[in-house]
């Protein structure tokens, strides 16, 4: 990875970069109303996430998308917005996904239709020849950080707990990113279920900060 590589990648992953993902809390903010997740489950919550749902379901579509050919990418697609557990995650995707395929895409000279989010990341980062693991690792620290974030507005848990937790999860990241990296679509799997049964709650709580 060379210095601009670098540079890059840090710029696509920052949270201004303005894909909007600081207005979705992933179902989290129904957990919190609920009382599923406080400060002292948050992160459990977080690392069965990471290990179990959604984190290493995105870290697979990105690796699925870097190594596709062109003509593949529509169904890598179609099978990350059928993989949304609920309407509201189907949302978060699109929503993120078409903001990053349209900013990059014009910035960057590259061709990026509306994607699902992971698979706008791993396919821009293909064209870019941008290495696979760490956009992987970077892009679940971003996911882990906002997510912490969005627990800071839900929860008494305080800026510097928020940032002990990301800082426990990440020495999990590389060991997602070599799980994954093959971005074999056969290997997907999802069993995060209170986090889909939240996420689905969610469309009619009241009242709610966040989009998702």
């Amino acid at each position: 990875m060379t210095d601009l590589d670098l540079l890059t990648l840090a710029q696509w992953i920052s949270p201004a970069y303005p894909v909007g993902a600081f207005a979705y809390s992933h179902g989290l903010e129904d957990a919190a109303a609920e009382g599923i997740v406080t400060p002292d489950s948050l992160q459990d919550w977080l690392a069965d996430l990471l290990e179990f749902g959604a984190g290493q379901v995105e870290a697979r579509l990105i690796a699925a998308a870097w190594h596709a050919d062109p003509g593949v990418i529509p169904v890598i697609d179609a099978t990350a917005r059928a993989l949304a557990g609920s309407r509201e995650r189907l949302i978060e995707t699109e929503r993120q996904g078409a903001a990053f395929a349209r900013i990059t895409g014009a910035v960057w000279d590259l061709d990026l239709p509306p994607l699902a989010y992971p698979v706008a990341l791993g396919r821009a980062a293909a064209l870019r020849g941008l290495p696979l693991a760490p956009v992987q690792m970077l892009h679940l620290q971003a996911w882990l950080a906002n997510l912490a974030a969005a627990a800071q507005r839900l929860m008494p848990l305080g800026q510097t707990g928020a940032q002990r937790i990301v800082a426990a999860l990440a020495p999990r990241l590389p060991g997602i990113a070599a799980a994954t990296g093959d971005g074999a679509l056969s290997a997907l799997s999802s069993c995060a279920f209170l986090s889909d049964i939240a996420a689905m709650r969610h469309e009619t709580l009241q009242p709610r900060i966040f989009a998702t």
